[in-house]
C-alpha cells in the first residue's frame, strides 16, 4: 500500500488517481494551454496562478463585476438586520462565493457563463454549511487556545467548499483532504493566502471601488491554483456541474 501525496489516502499499487482526491499519481506534471491542469511538484508558483487568474477576469469583466456588487449589497443589508443577518449570511455567503469558482472554471473549461451559474453552489447548501460551521469551530478554538494552530486550520481549510462542488466530497473528507493536501507546502499556502488579503487591501483603499476587480480576481486567481493542484473532476458545461466519471444515473 502506497498514499496520495495530496490528500495522503492509502491505495492500491497501478491506480493513475486517487478516488478521494482525484488527483494524478504521476509526479511532476504540469499545465499546459490546452490541456486539463494537474499538479505540479516544487515550489507554488503563485505569480502563474495571478497571472491567470487576471487572464480569466478579463473574459467575463462585467459579469463578475456586476456579481460583486450584488455579492456586497446582500453583506450590507445582512449586516444592518442584526443577529438574523447574521445567521442568514452563516447559511448563504458560502454558496454565494462559489459562484467565483463555478463562473471562472466554466471559462477555464472553454463556455460561456450564464447567470444562473452564479446561484450553482445553492445545489450544496447543505454540505456547504455543516462545512462552514465545522471549520469555523476548529478555526475559532485553535485562535483561543494557541492562536496558531487556528491561523494553520484557516489556511489549511481554503480549498475545502470547493473540493465539495467539484468532486461531490462529504464536508468531513473535504475538510481533511484540503489539509492534508496543503499541508506539506503550508507555508508556501500561507503566502499566497497573505497576497491575495494585499490585493484586497488595496482594492479597498480604493473607496472601496477595487474591490470589484480584486474580489474576484483573486478568487480566479484561487481557481487557478485549485485546478492546478487536484485537478478539476467535474464537467461544468451543463447548468448542474457533473462528475467526469459518472453517469446521470450515478451521481451521489
Amino acid at each position: 500500500m502506497h498514499q496520495c501525496p495530496r490528500c495522503g489516502l492509502e491505495l492500491d499499487p497501478g491506480r493513475e488517481t486517487c478516488p478521494q482526491c482525484g488527483g494524478p499519481l504521476e509526479p511532476g506534471l504540469s499545465w499546459q494551454p490546452g490541456q486539463p491542469w494537474t499538479s505540479r511538484s516544487g515550489p507554488l508558483p503563485m505569480g502563474e496562478y495571478l497571472k491567470q487568474g487576471w487572464e480569466l477576469f478579463k473574459q467575463y469583466p462585467w459579469g463578475f463585476v456586476g456579481f460583486t456588487i450584488f455579492f456586497l449589497m446582500v453583506q450590507v443589508v445582512l449586516h444592518r438586520i442584526g443577529s438574523v443577518g447574521g445567521l442568514i449570511g452563516l447559511i448563504i455567503n458560502t454558496p454565494l462565493a462559489m459562484a467565483y469558482f463555478v463562473v471562472s472554471v466554466r471559462l477555464l473549461q472553454g463556455h460561456t457563463p450564464a447567470s444562473r451559474d452564479f446561484f450553482t453552489g445553492f445545489q450544496f447548501l447543505g454540505p456547504l454549511l455543516l462545512m462552514t460551521l465545522v471549520s469555523s469551530a476548529l478555526v475559532i478554538i485553535g485562535l483561543i487556545l494557541l492562536l496558531a494552530p487556528g491561523i494553520y486550520l484557516m489556511v489549511s481549510y481554503l480549498f475545502a467548499s470547493i473540493l465539495i462542488v467539484d468532486r461531490r466530497l462529504n464536508f468531513w473528507q473535504a475538510l481533511e483532504t484540503s489539509r492534508r493536501t496543503l499541508h506539506p507546502r503550508w507555508f508556501s499556502f500561507f503566502a499566497f493566502f497573505l497576497v491575495i488579503i494585499l490585493i484586497n487591501l488595496g482594492g479597498a483603499l480604493l473607496l472601496g471601488l477595487g474591490l470589484l476587480v480584486t474580489i474576484p480576481f483573486t478568487t480566479c486567481a484561487w481557481t487557478v491554483a485549485y485546478a492546478d493542484i487536484f485537478g478539476l473532476q467535474s464537467d461544468y458545461s451543463g447548468s448542474v456541474p457533473r462528475l467526469r466519471d459518472q453517469g446521470p444515473g450515478n451521481r451521489e
